[in-house]
């Protein structure tokens, strides 16, 4: 048996969601006695919906999916599809610079690996996909978060802790923004140990077919492998490959 929902409101709106993604345009009347909604609930469900452009009504009555549900549906397509079309580039980078190379996207107050390539390299830092990175402390999260809406950078870091991981680590917003506008000129972010002593990182950002941020690609190595003699070159490699992907997924020559 199902567990009683916790959220009632939240449950029925999805199952509506299901039921008409399941059978195509339905009345109230087809909805309400499939799925045993009280009409004094029902409405302001279907209401809400629409308002958020979840639903359309039509001039029958009946309701359709609309344009919100395309849109989540895409972002989900693009994200899975964005791991296929790295996974090459990626591998081609982890074999040119002997270095693990990730795949990052932003998910509010973090960052998300979706897609690690690992090193042949003996030296080994500790990483998978799935693991959640700071935004104020690694470089991947740094570039995510440099080339997002302004309102959305001032919304975020509000909510970011600074605190003392390392030596290197940022410690306050107004170092934050100006190290955000340094990546927003450079084109590429820099973890200098600032989340785990030792370890360092290069990012670049990949863009859509919109010029608009789509995801981020990292090189992650020990600081002996990532260090001021072939940092320039590893910056080259790195940000060539995130050009190349962007480039795949539908960005425009000349944002680069």
């Amino acid at each position: 048996m199902l567990e009683k929902s916790k959220t009632p409101a939240l449950t029925r709106a999805l199952d509506i969601l299901n039921f008409i993604s399941a059978h195509g345009a339905c009345s109230v009347l087809q909805i309400q006695e499939a799925l045993n909604i009280p009409k004094s609930s029902i409405y302001n469900i279907l209401e809400e919906l629409c308002r958020q452009n979840y639903l359309i009504k039509s001039n029958d009555g009946s309701y359709s999916l609309w344009l919100k549900v395309v849109e989540l549906s895409n972002q989900v397509l693009v994200q899975m599809d964005l791991r296929a079309i790295a996974k090459p580039y990626l591998t081609d980078l982890m074999l040119a610079t002997g270095l693990m190379c990730h795949l990052g996207v932003l998910d509010q107050k973090a960052a998300y690996y979706v897609l690690k390539i690992e090193s042949n390299s003996s030296i080994r830092v500790h990483s998978y996909e799935g693991k959640r990175l700071a935004l104020e402390r690694s470089g991947i999260g740094k570039c995510l978060l440099a080339f997002q809406p302004e309102d959305l950078i001032q919304q975020t870091i509000q909510n970011l802790n600074f605190i003392a991981k390392t030596e290197n680590s940022i410690m306050s917003i107004e170092a934050y923004l100006q190290e955000l506008d340094l990546i927003r000129k450079k084109g590429w972010s820099f973890d200098n140990s600032e989340d785990v002593e030792g370890v360092r990182c290069i990012a670049a950002p990949i863009f859509n077919s919109h010029n608009t941020l789509e995801a981020a690609i990292s090189i992650v190595g020990a600081s002996i492998q990532i260090n001021e003699n072939n940092q320039e070159e590893l910056v080259r490699l790195t940000t060539e490959c995130a050009r190349k992907i962007s480039l795949k997924i539908g960005a425009r020559i000349n944002q680069y």
